[in-house]
């Protein structure tokens, strides 16, 4: 055995992901279904990328390129022939030949596995051929369970069908995660049988090739160890994640009211400082300054959010919105592909869409900018310190320009010059009389068709 520091020995990892997912009903390969926009292949590999291994070759299935692809630039080995853990580190083994140092094994399957219980993994094989990731679950029925001796060394895994009474009450299980001698491993994967109901080769029986000191090293946090068969499975682990950015945002300074009900994305920026109220969603590429305040019902995707700005409640920012310091966008306002320039107030019910909007600008309840004539889409320039109406149409292409007035009511078809008042609404016309001659006309008309059925 070595005598070398865990930590001054090189690290490869390998990662198990040729499952198809067949119970999840899906085309896609199981660990391409994503949890927060991310397929859970690429949240396991930001784990081990953190260890800053030598290697990490990722084991697929065949036709696979859409994984294959995620993975990169890491190498990937295709296990033609579905037969098992073990076979699959097989599969692997070629790459790893004249590896001495740790070689991390991971499945693919299990996303939310931290840098943190990796690296305690490794540091616990110390001068051990093996070390096992365990953790304790009230209910272990299904798992294998970690059996140990007086010393608390792992003297065998049992699966759940060949265990006896006695051993089927132990919590302590199996989580499929291994660290072993690289030097060794070669010779320990040619020992694997596959002499079980299943006819697969299995990692899970190293132990009992082995035959030597082997360690356990426990994770008290079981939710990291959960693996993904089906979508109810996925959903589970989603509801896990979204819990782990949850605190991890907290932890950064933004406050939220009740913030089981904020579901973020997996790149979600936001700003100490910053208040969430209920039922906020992000969706990818959304950055968020600090002191923002996003109120309830709000959905954010592609946007950029600058220090000091209130959202919503009831607010949908779009791509390339950016909302500047301080401006405020309320309920039932759409921003789309538009730049809100600072101190700008657009309260409610307003659609702004490929807009570029100055400073302090007012746009009030009601008023678009109409954007798209059919075949293509315009441009339209607010300068600073405008008043735009309730119930204005801006038609783009359009400026107005700095300190202009746009009346309520007006359809805006030509370019309004600074401090100018544009207004295009036809003269109001009231007909004395007209109502009650109009409704007498339908009742005559109503009692001739009566007559006429009768």
């Amino acid at each position: 055995m070595s005598n070398e520091h865990p930590h001054t020995r090189p690290l490869a990892v390998v990662i198990l992901a040729a499952g198809k997912g067949t119970r999840m009903k899906s085309d896609k390969p199981k660990v391409m279904h994503e949890l927060a926009g991310l397929p859970m292949i690429n949240w396991l590999l930001k784990s081990a990328e953190a260890l800053e291994p030598e290697k990490i070759i990722v084991v697929t299935g065949p036709d696979m390129p859409e994984l294959e692809a995620a993975v990169q630039p890491h190498q990937t080995v295709v296990q033609e022939v579905r037969d098992g853990t073990g076979g699959a580190v097989r599969i692997a083994a070629p790459l790893l030949k004249n590896f001495e140092g740790d070689v991390l094994i991971v499945l693919g399957d299990t996303p939310l596995m931290s840098e943190y219980t990796m690296r305690n993994l490794i540091a616990s094989r110390g001068d051990a051929p093996l070390s096992v990731l365990g953790t304790v679950l009230q209910n272990p029925f299904g798992y294998g369970r970690l059996i140990l001796d007086q010393q608390g060394f792992l003297q065998a895994i049992v699966e759940e069908k060949d265990a006896d009474a006695e051993q089927k009450a132990i919590q302590l299980v199996n989580t499929g995660v291994f660290c072993v001698d690289g030097a060794q491993l070669g010779d320990w994967l040619d020992k694997l049988d596959n002499n079980n109901a299943q006819g697969e080769f299995y990692i899970t029986q190293l132990p009992e090739i082995i035959q030597d000191t082997m360690i356990v090293s426990v994770t008290p946090d079981a939710h990291e160890t959960l693996g993904c068969n089906t979508r109810s499975d996925l959903a589970t682990l989603e509801g896990h994640l979204q819990n782990r950015l949850r605190e991890e945002f907290m932890e950064n300074g933004v406050t939220m009211q009740a913030p089981e009900t904020v579901y973020f994305w997996n790149d979600t920026e936001i700003g100490e400082g910053s208040y969430i109220e209920p039922n906020v969603i992000f969706g990818p590429n959304v950055k968020v300054g600090k002191d923002v305040t996003i109120k309830g019902f709000s959905h954010l995707e592609g946007a950029t959010v600058k220090k000091g700005a209130i959202i919503g409640p009831f607010a949908r920012l779009r791509p390339d919105a950016v909302i500047g310091e301080d401006a405020k966008i309320g309920n039932f306002v759409e921003i789309k592909k538009s730049n809100i320039g600072q101190g700008a107030k657009i309260n409610h019910l307003a659609y702004v869409g490929d807009c570029e909007m100055g400073d302090r600008v007012n746009f009030s309840a009601g008023a678009i900018t109409v954007n798209y004539d059919g075949f293509q889409k315009h441009q339209t320039i607010i300068g600073k310190d405008v008043m735009v109406g309730s119930n204005v149409n801006l038609v783009a292409p359009v400026t107005i320009d700095d300190g202009a007035f746009v009346a309520a009511g007006s359809t805006i078809t030509e370019d309004v010059p600074a401090d100018a008042l544009g207004i295009a609404r036809d003269p109001a016309q009231i007909r004395k009389g007209w109502a009650s001659k109009f409704r007498k006309a339908k009742e005559e008309a109503k009692a001739k068709q009566s007559q006429k059925k009768a």
